[in-house]
């Protein structure tokens, strides 16, 4: 593994913010954005148990997802592609991805101080971590297509 293209990549994950989420259910394939804040490759996110790809997650917690921008030139694509399986957290578990996502998204935590709006919203989530099984930076400055297969922690 190319540990310049790791470090790389976890500065794309820590310098962005949304992943697009693919799930499959029984309705078929859907794609939803989602806020995430990762430790490591391991990337944490709320969402509605009852949103569809909430549902799809419990019925299928094996999914795809991305982290990209909307280049204009090609030469300049940089990006994440991974496949993996999404454990919906409780306890310990989720108290700990709510702090780290409470790190990356302010406005989040401490619950105290949030405004009313997000304290309702986060009472209605469930937290979820995915934990990659195969994941891909995506580098075209080094040649159309380069990608790299990055060691899952």
């Amino acid at each position: 593994m190319d540990e310049s293209a790791y470090a790389a990549a976890l500065h794309y994950l820590a310098s962005h913010h949304v992943m697009t989420l693919a799930t499959r259910g029984e309705d078929g394939p859907w794609a939803a954005a989602v806020f995430y804040a990762n430790r490591g490759t391991d990337l944490y996110f709320l969402s509605s148990p009852a949103s569809r790809h909430g549902r799809n997650m419990a019925a299928h917690p094996r999914v795809a997802a991305t982290v990209q921008e909307d280049y204009h030139d090609w030469r300049a694509i940089h990006g994440i592609q991974l496949e993996g399986e999404v454990t919906r957290l409780h306890g310990d578990e989720a108290k700990a991805a709510r702090l780290l996502y409470g790190e990356k998204f302010p406005i989040a935590a401490p619950l105290a101080q949030a405004p009313a709006a997000i304290v309702q919203a986060l009472a209605r989530v469930a937290w979820y971590r995915l934990r990659p099984e195969r994941l891909f930076y995506i580098d075209n400055s080094k040649g159309f297509g380069h990608r790299d297969e990055l060691r899952c922690l």
